[in-house]
């Protein structure tokens, strides 16, 4: 018997990434942000979440992406690391799959090298390939991939 992995998915730029769902606290339109003086480039800022501090990391910077030029206010997917709770910003959420486990396969060679930093795998649908993340490299507060 195959099992299927429910991930919640979302775009950056012209990427489809998605995390399991059981990895997402909840995802929230953009919340006002304290700005960190001489923080990594990364880090947005602090979002406070109904009175608890969370780090907010721009998923753009950490890829290497231009700012996004969509007037639309980007999303927070906050997720549950060892740590605690960290946000990453995206530009839009997209719908929560069931994906069969057996559908995963190794970031493939002739991915980006910054894509292959934080991608876990990747699992071919019908019209695109979708890069699920690996939530501790994806939301580390280190300096953006090259």
């Amino acid at each position: 018997m195959t099992t299927a992995t429910q991930l919640c998915t979302f775009h950056v730029d012209d990427l489809l990434f998605a995390l399991e769902v059981i990895r997402i606290q909840e995802v929230i339109r953009f919340e006002q942000i304290t700005q960190v003086p001489l923080s990594s480039q990364i880090v947005r800022g602090l979002i406070n979440l109904r009175g608890q501090i969370v780090t907010a990391v721009d998923l753009r910077s950490r890829l290497g992406l231009p700012p996004s030029d969509d007037e639309g206010a980007p999303m927070n997917v906050v997720i549950r690391l060892e740590e605690g709770l960290i946000s990453i910003i995206v530009d839009d959420i997209g719908d929560v799959i069931e994906v069969d486990e057996n559908s995963f396969e190794p970031p493939p060679p002739t991915l980006p090298t910054h894509l292959r930093h934080v991608v876990d795998s990747v699992c071919k649908l019908p019209d695109r390939l979708l890069l699920v993340l690996d939530p501790e490299r994806s939301a580390s507060i280190g300096e953006a991939t090259p």
